[in-house]
Order: C-alpha cells, then structure tokens, then sequence
C-alpha cells in the first residue's frame, strides 16, 4: 500500500503542473487545448536536451523552451489572430505528434534497441523521510515532485492574494471592465498562455526525464486531457485541482501496480490500461455544477 501511494504521488507531479497551469491560462479566457501536443513536445525537448548533453537540467530547460515554443503558436493563432481555440489546439496536437516523429528519425534513425537516458533520482529529505508511512511517501521524491509541492500554495496565493490574480481573473470574468480599468487584457492572455506552456512542457518532460528514461510518440498517451479534465472537474482553482490530481495518481498507480503484478485473473488487462481515462469519463458525467470562466474560448477584441 505504501508503495501504490508512493508511486501515486509521482504519478500525480505532471498532472497537477498541467492542470494548475490550464487552470491560470483558462481564467483569462484562454482554453489551451493544445495541451496534448505541450506535453508530447516538452517530453521529446527534455528526452533530447537530456540525451545529448548528459545533463538533466538542460534537458527540463529543453523542455520548458519546447512548451513555450509551442504555447507560442497557440498564442498568436488565437490571441492575436482571434481565430478559434479548440480548432487551434487540435491541429497543433496533431502536428507535434508528426514533428516528434519526424525528427525522432532524423536526429537518431531507427535505432535497434530503445535510447536510454538517466532519470531523475529521488532525493530524500533528512529527517523527515525516516517518518513511518508518511515519510517515503512525500518526502523521498524527485525534484520535480518536490516543485509541485511549491507550486500548489503559490499558485492558489498568486491567483487570489495578489493584483496579478485578479488581473488574470478579470481577463477571463469581464474582460471589457478589466480593459476599461487599464489592464491589457490580450497581454494578460498571451503572457498567461506562454506560461502554461513552460509549465505544460516541463511536466511532459517528467515522463522522460522522470520516470521512463526513453521517448516514444505514445509516451504521453492522453494525459494531456487529462490534466485538461482535471481543471473543469476542480471547478477552475488550484486546490480542486490539487485534489483531483491525486486521485487521477492513484488510479494511474493502481493501473501501474496491477499490470506490473499480472492484474486480477477477471479482469481484462486493457481495462486495467484504461482505468485512469474510465475515471475521467466517469467524474465528468457525474459532476453537475461547473464555474465556468463566462469569456472562456471567446476572443477579446477591443472595441474601437
């Protein structure tokens, strides 16, 4: 049990940075379904960074600059050429899908066996990682996780303690009041979206970089979305995020836990893939109450 948690706070790192950072992006009006393809792009820029340099810290800033690079198309098509937001994010998803296919071959070929690189090691805290159960669950984890245990109180400060806060907000909620009280609401937009992608890359590059120490196209396989569905289902605020990411670890761990050890004899093994994007469907249906950002995926254009 201690070791499906364990696994389960590891799995919840990229999901709970994916999903704060659409959370931030989406309540400035801003539905960055080019989420999928962040991810994919931030994991093959931190498996690449990584692989030439030896070097995982230039492999998670390979990684940031491939999801800024990415978040930056999205933001000019959309914020800039106001043109529409689910229609943008899917055609660039399905684009870097080709361009990681694309280079992947061009910078390596076809390799025989699959390139390795080294992962992130876990680093544990003194004293406190000796603490029974609680110990090696939180506090014997990668860098990365530990950044998402800042992320969490930071980003729910920032978003309702501070003037940037509600600036973002107000960008999402009455953009037209925001402009007229001197924010520059496409500004707030685009600097939001370029934000996310440095999150959204960063936490694609810990499927690579963290965890599996290869790439392959399918690395990601979804949870882009589901970072994306965690964000409607904590109701657009870090801490239902926080609270939704964990769950969706858990499920991913159980996923994990079970394949490894051969599942249970009646249940089908792709159900057990699946889990984790069963319970995604499941809770969507379920919930019945959404704050939804009013201006979300409307452009702003300002009125002359």
């Amino acid at each position: 049990m201690i070791s499906i948690l364990t696994r389960a706070i590891m799995m919840s790192t990229p999901l709970l940075m994916g999903s704060i950072a659409e959370v931030y992006a989406e309540r400035t009006g801003m539905m960055v379904t080019a989420i999928e393809g962040i991810f994919l792009l931030g994991a093959w820029g931190g498996f690449v960074g990584t692989y030439m340099t030896g070097s995982l810290a230039v492999g998670m800033l390979a990684a940031i600059a491939a999801g800024v690079a990415t978040a930056l198309v999205y933001a000019v098509i959309t914020v800039l050429l106001k043109q529409q937001q689910i229609v943008t994010g899917t055609a660039i998803n399905i684009l870097a899908g080709g361009f990681c296919a694309y280079f992947q071959r061009v910078l390596f070929g076809i390799p025989t066996t699959p390139l390795q690189i080294s992962v992130l090691d876990r680093i544990p805290v003194p004293v406190l990682s000796s603490i029974p159960v609680i110990g090696p669950m939180l506090f014997n984890q990668n860098i990365l996780t530990y950044f998402a245990y800042i992320v969490i109180p930071v980003s729910y400060i920032v978003l309702y303690r501070t003037s940037l806060g509600l600036a973002i907000r107000s960008a999402g909620e009455n953009p037209e009041a925001a402009d007229a009280s001197g924010i520059n609401v496409n500004r707030i937009r685009f600097l939001t979206v370029l934000a996310a992608g440095a999150m959204g890359g960063l936490a694609g590059s810990f499927y690579t970089i963290g965890y599996l120490g290869m790439f392959t196209t399918g690395i990601i396989g979804g949870r882009g979305w589901i970072a994306f569905s965690i964000c409607f289902l904590g109701n657009w605020n870090p801490r239902g995020a926080m609270f939704g990411t964990l769950v969706f670890g858990l499920a991913e761990a159980i996923s994990i836990y079970l394949q490894s050890t051969g599942g249970i004899a009646v249940i089908p093994n792709e159900f057990v893939i699946a889990l984790p994007y069963i319970l995604t469907i499941v809770l969507t249906i379920a919930k019945r109450n959404f704050a939804v950002p009013a201006k979300l995926g409307v452009p702003y254009i300002k009125e002359s």
